[in-house]
């Protein structure tokens, strides 16, 4: 041991360093121990990963990455996704290393702690994590997007000499990632694009939690990626050999027509006495092989947490960081001046600003003596309208483009010879879809669209829920959005969907009753930044109703048709059920009805509560209409007509009849209702304390 001024350091020798001679052997070791002593200070938390990764770890963060850590969010940086985000205390490691300021060594010790950033797996609200892992598969399904941005963004705006965008996307990932069946759907998709700059690590350490993966997992996992089109590779002594591990991602680097999937075989635990099994994978390793494994890696047992000044100078990548930014800033300048146009809304983009006036070019002309269309359309002609303004729009369906209506009619398909299209085709892959958009948000530039009936939002349902979480503007354009769809069956009729989308924290949800409904649909889900829109648009035709107003929706209710003074009973309705409540207003003759339509409850409990109560007047009872579960609607509704069970499979009409929801239905239940509350007075359901 040597003194370096009030810092202790570790004189590194080949007698101390079973790994290998070499100082980077050295540092992967010391990296090794760093993630195993914040697992063991939590008493929470899974080492074996990060064990056996570190020498990746740092041959990609010291050698091969290009970032800057005093800029985490530098447009030009190369993109890391943790996959197998359980390794997270790595990632964390890595980032107080390389000299995030945010990581601090307090901060690390802080992992899995309350309102610590070293959350128990990856945040992407935290500074260097691009993407919220944990889930497996979802990393390497987000970095599939992060690709796609990338080649979309080069082929737009790259010019002869100005590469502006030229950056890699690295993933880590391990057994289980490659075991969900989403990675799969976006590998597949990824090897059909030809996305050579996205480059793949797999920890190939034949461990999962039940234990070794010849219980469940024998495939030829390169084999399978070939298959993909995928380009291959394989570093067989993953725990000491440094050298190849850089020679392959060196490789796989050159390769520029195909993603690359490198199988590192590495022993989990590495260097514990635990190694190589299950029980290394998801607990600490105890201070007792914790001291064991430093003096077998020739450190001190009694310290944790220490890095020795070596280290510390060979992981930190402030000044080669700054220096990146600064050469890229550079270039910039020079394209700024030879391309104005194509700089400035690049700058637009990554500023997140909205083009000027981007409003007026949505459809304002709906008219009551107009045809009726079905919201789905009404939907593709405004998301048409918004994308001859807005580049950043950029997506397409799940292999549904002539019933979902999102293609974009002026624009190219992405594909490996057009990547400056703007269509994406994902195929009937809805969970990939979902998943490869949350990479777009999360690359920066973008906002992803995505397509597929609302059913299949089950389907997609993982990766939609950490859209939410991530606070990713996303929009699902989903359509076929209840029983109206019809002879399909309940397969396809989505029945509890719009509680579910309701109640995930983040999500706006929007249920449009005509097309000046829809353009307000739009408008919201532009302005709804920090998290995602969901759509849900019908398949049957409905007509451009009187009253329909794109500032009243954008209110979340408001009221369609009123009457005189206080009315004996109110209406309401969302999506294609507001045309049966208003003819189910119109036979009540004998009544003073308030008809109200209700496209989103979430923009609707944004307004004062002045404002809602003029639209639910207090104490006069509230029926409610939708052809979904009736679930939720007592927070506004006195009662309520809908779905109770799933749909069934005839005519739309037909089962409108079928399960009760009529203009007739509709009239009978408000009789009864007011007659009830004569009797049994309501209490005013928006009257609530908090």
């Amino acid at each position: 041991m040597c003194a370096s001024g009030s810092v202790t350091c570790v004189a590194f020798s080949s007698s101390e360093w079973p790994l290998s001679a070499s100082f980077s052997n050295a540092l992967c070791a010391l990296l090794c121990l760093h993630s195993a002593d914040i697992v063991q200070k939590a008493n929470s938390g899974h080492p074996g990963a990060p064990m056996g990764m570190s020498p990746a770890a740092f041959v990609l963060f010291t050698k091969v990455l290009k970032f800057n850590p005093s800029n985490p969010k530098w447009a030009a940086r190369d993109r890391f996704v943790l996959s197998n985000g359980h390794a997270c205390s790595l990632l964390y490691s890595l980032l107080h290393l390389t000299g995030y300021k945010a990581w601090t060594l307090d901060v690390l010790k802080t992992f899995r702690q309350l309102d610590s950033i070293a959350a128990g797996h990856p945040e992407n609200h935290f500074p260097g994590i691009e993407v919220s892992t944990g889930p497996l598969g979802q990393g390497i399904s987000n970095a599939v997007g992060l690709a796609m941005a990338e080649r979309h963004l080069a082929a737009t705006y790259n010019k002869p000499g100005f590469d502006i965008v030229d950056n890699y996307t690295y993933v880590f990932c391990g057994d289980g990632c490659l075991q969900e069946g989403v990675s799969g759907e976006a590998a597949s998709l990824a090897g059909h694009l030809g996305l050579g700059k996205l480059i793949v690590v797999y920890d190939d350490n034949h461990i999962t939690i039940d234990g070794e993966t010849h219980l469940s997992f024998t495939e030829d996992v390169l084999k399978r990626y070939e298959s993909y089109g995928w380009h291959t590779l394989h570093v067989a002594d993953g725990d000491n050999d440094v050298d190849a591990i850089e020679k392959a991602l060196l490789e796989a680097k050159k390769v520029t027509d195909k993603p690359t999937m490198i199988k590192l075989t590495t022993t989990i635990g590495y260097g514990s006495a635990k190694q190589g099994t299950e029980g290394v994978h998801g607990s600490p390793l105890g201070a007792a092989d914790i001291a064991n494994v430093k003096t077998k890696f020739g450190l001190d047992p009694a310290q944790s947490f220490h890095i020795p000044a070596e280290v510390a100078a060979a992981f930190n990548h402030v000044e080669k960081g700054a220096a990146l930014e600064q050469a890229w800033h550079e270039l910039f300048h020079k394209y700024q001046a030879a391309h104005p146009t194509e700089a400035a809304e690049f700058q637009r983009r990554e500023r997140r600003q909205l083009p000027a006036d981007w409003e007026k070019a949505l459809p304002h002309d709906y008219k009551p003596s107009g045809p009726a269309l079905a919201t789905r359309k009404t939907s593709g002609n405004t998301l048409n309208a918004l994308a001859n303004v807005m580049p950043e729009l950029f997506g397409g369906s799940a292999d549904l483009n002539p019933s979902t209506f999102t293609y974009l009619e002026k624009f190219k398909g992405f594909q490996k010879d057009s990547y400056e299209g703007r269509n994406v085709h994902f195929g009937v892959r809805e969970h990939a879809m979902a998943a490869i958009m949350n990479g777009l948000a999360a690359y920066g530039m973008f906002i992803p669209f995505g397509s597929t009936f609302l059913n299949f939002l089950g389907y997609a349902l993982g990766s939609f829920t950490l859209s939410a979480l991530s606070g990713f503007q996303v929009l699902y354009i989903f359509t076929h959005d209840s029983i109206g769809l019809g002879e399909d069956g309940p397969t396809h009729q989505a029945v509890e969907k719009f509680m579910l989308c309701r109640e995930t924290p983040h999500v706006l949800f929007l249920r449009p009753a005509d097309g000046l409904e829809t353009t307000a649909a739009y408008i919201a889900a532009i302005r709804h930044t920090h998290g995602p829109t969901l759509m849900a648009l019908s398949r049957q035709n409905l007509p451009q109703n009187a009253g329909s107003s794109i500032e009243g929706a954008l209110k979340g209710a408001y009221t369609l048709v009123d009457c005189a003074g206080k009315p004996d009973i109110i209406i309401t309705a969302t999506g294609s059920e507001v045309e049966i409540a208003l003819t189910g207003a119109a036979k009540l003759t004998d009544l003073k009805v308030r008809v109200v339509s209700f496209p989103s409850w979430e923009l609707f409990e944004k307004q004062t509560q002045e404002y809602k109560e003029s639209v639910f007047t207090q104490g006069v009872p509230v029926l409610s209409v939708e052809a979904g579960t009736v679930m939720g609607w007592s927070r506004y509704a006195h009662a309520s007509i809908g779905m109770t069970t799933f749909g069934a499979s005839a005519p739309a009409p037909v089962l409108y009849k079928k399960f009760g929801i009529t203009a007739d239905n509709v009239a009978e239940k408000s009789i009864k209702l007011v007659e009830f509350h004569k009797t049994h007075p309501v209490a005013h359901l928006l009257q609530r304390p908090f």
